[in-house]
């Protein structure tokens, strides 16, 4: 008889990460029956959404469960002003005491749960790896992000003890880990220049890469071969398991969106033509100033095509609300602007992301280059433009173009808070180089997303590795 076997996932609290996690939970109990999870849930003030994913999840399969942690306090608000990543690491920390308490007692209670045989940890929970080898429990690490960031992560470890200092953006390129040409140094994580606990956190961060069980990868083998294949050329770092795309593909919209907003953006798809509306984007932070909106809805103006556009704005209790009224929106975009677009154009909060780039109507999308927004786009065969914005969606960006050959350059390095500005006219040219219908860009594209499909299936790369990580957690699970 096959022995029952539990994993309990920590993912952090922001929503592209928990959404990943999940879908990860429910893929691994539906590969194999004699496991079950059990997602520790870590609430954040900063990002409720992950709370509203869970109330919206009807859980019918007995073999996925939560477990609500005590909420602990934020660390000061002025660190997370300094560093985002050092703070964040603080906040998750403090959970430590809490995720012990509840794997010690899922381990003294086996009459109420099977045994367990590993905790899953997402990047910033790297930490709790402490807790797994207190306890005498392997664990494993679920990287949200791409092979390539998982190379920066491998060379930052090394990097630190022969240097053993922040980055500085006069440094030559550098040769990262699965990455064929050399990468600028503007082109990483501001977080590895920062000098007030940005790089420590991810130095911190970069130990547990050598210290689990394995590394599990939301990729697939095909879209990042040369740094799948360095990977498995060094016998220095753990197993890497390729088992993406993980995505949500029922699509639904963000918990956060309005449903009447909803339907009228999917009627409105509706009505326009195949393949001839660029979606504009950029994830659940991205945000711009009236400066730079305006500029963009000149280039949109200006380069002749239909939009959707996801438009947000900051709001006086520190929350990114969206689309502002009528009113607003004409006072900061440019004169008339609304008026001349018309039925041309249709300006949201929340969209449903994988829904819309699902439809027959969308023919670009204009993207913040995080890591699900691309396998969502390459899954639906849409070519996307780069305008990264924070984390390590400049490295992603960098890597769909130079390395991939898998996107349109509109910007690589684009930094927000040094007061970048991407001007009309940039904007007008990405939107016509990634609306054209017979560029090699799109062609790639296309078969991309065959291939990432044929990854998922019954003796594909991504099923197969999914398998042995299956094999692996089984070998081991302390007996």
């Amino acid at each position: 008889m096959k022995r029952a076997e539990q994993l309990v996932i920590v993912p952090t609290p922001g929503y592209g990460h928990y959404k990943s996690a999940l879908e990860f939970a429910k893929r691994l109990i539906r590969a194999d029956d004699r496991f079950s999870v059990t997602i520790l849930h870590l609430r954040s003030s900063f990002d409720p959404y992950p709370d509203l994913l869970k109330k919206s999840l009807l859980v019918s399969d007995t073999r996925l469960r939560f477990i609500d942690l005590p909420p602990v306090d934020p660390p000061p608000f002025h660190l997370r002003q300094q560093s985002m990543e050092h703070y964040l690491v603080l906040f998750y920390e403090s959970f430590i005491p809490h995720v012990k308490d509840a794997i010690t007692h899922l381990i003294s209670n086996p009459d109420s749960s099977p045994p367990l045989a590993g905790l899953v940890l997402d990047f910033f929970c790297l930490p709790m790896i402490d807790v797994a080898t207190d306890l005498g429990l392997p664990s494993y690490l679920f990287l949200t992000s791409g092979a390539g960031f998982l190379g920066l992560m491998l060379y930052l470890r090394t990097r630190h003890a022969q240097i053993g200092t922040e980055f500085e953006d006069s440094d030559p390129d550098v040769e990262l880990p699965g990455f064929a040409n050399p990468v600028p140094v503007r082109i990483l994580p501001e977080a590895v220049s920062n000098k007030h606990g940005g790089y420590a956190a991810f130095v911190k961060l970069a130990q547990g890469f050598r210290d689990v069980k394995g590394i599990i990868v939301n990729t697939f083998a095909e879209l990042e071969p040369y740094a799948i294949q360095s990977f498995a050329d060094d016998g220095q770092i753990p197993p890497v398991y390729t088992v993406g795309p993980v995505l949500d593909l029922g699509g639904k919209a963000h918990p956060g969106s309005d449903q009447v907003d909803h339907g009228k953006i999917i009627e409105w798809l509706d009505a326009q033509p195949e393949s001839s509306v660029v979606f504009l984007c950029f994830g659940s932070w991205g945000s711009f100033g009236e400066a730079q909106l305006r500029e963009m809805a000149l280039g949109l103006e200006r380069s002749g095509q239909r939009f959707l556009w996801a438009l947000r704005l900051w709001g006086p209790d520190g929350k990114l609300d969206g689309p502002p009224d009528r009113s607003t929106l004409a006072e900061i975009l440019p004169e008339g602007f609304l008026d001349r677009m018309g039925e041309r154009g249709r300006i949201c909060g929340w969209a449903p992301q994988m829904e819309v780039l699902a439809h027959t109507s969308i023919g670009g999308f204009v993207s913040h280059c995080g890591w699900n927004s691309i396998l969502e786009s390459l899954w639906n065969g849409v070519p996307m433009a780069t305008w990264p914005i924070y984390a390590e969606q400049q490295l992603n960006a960098l890597e769909l173009v130079k390395e991939l050959g898998l996107a349109v350059e509109l910007r690589l390095d684009y930094r927000q808070q040094k007061g970048d500005l991407v001007t009309a006219g940039e904007i007008e040219g990405a939107v016509r180089g990634v609306m054209e219908t017979d560029s090699m860009v799109r062609k790639k594209v296309k078969e991309m997303g065959e291939i990432s499909k044929r990854a998922l299936m019954d003796g594909g790369s991504s099923s197969n590795s999914l398998g042995r990580l299956i094999d692996d957690i089984i070998i081991n699970h302390p007996h």
